[in-house]
């Protein structure tokens, strides 16, 4: 359930006009102060993690692993697509809640 409402959310959120998509994109994005959080795949590769956690940290900005794979994540925001830049604080917000709870629920699963 939480999955659907994540979904939901990252295709307002990219109607919104309120995300970056790629990781080019998040790196211009990071030094406008625009980008209030960053959200990746979960099966992004992990040196693009890296960068991303290199330019984020270095800006203070937040990063999101999501529990979507990357073709649920495209589907999901239009477009094939690793890493996503949350220009608003509202939305970023609720993704990181949306985020936690599913992890949470798939750490119970499988106990």
């Amino acid at each position: 359930m939480h999955l659907q409402k994540l979904t939901g959310i990252l295709s307002i959120c990219r109607k919104a006009g309120k995300m970056e998509i790629g990781f080019a994109p998040m790196k211009e994005a990071i030094p406008t102060g625009k980008v209030k959080g960053v959200v990746t795949a979960s099966d992004i590769s992990p040196k693009t993690y890296k960068e991303v956690q290199f330019y984020c940290h270095k800006a203070n900005i937040p990063v999101c692993p999501m529990p979507l794979p990357m073709e649920t994540f495209g589907g999901a925001i239009g477009r094939k697509a690793a890493v996503a830049a949350i220009l608003d604080a509202g939305f970023y917000d609720r993704i990181s809640q949306l985020c936690s709870e599913a992890q949470t629920n798939a750490a119970e699963q499988s106990e």
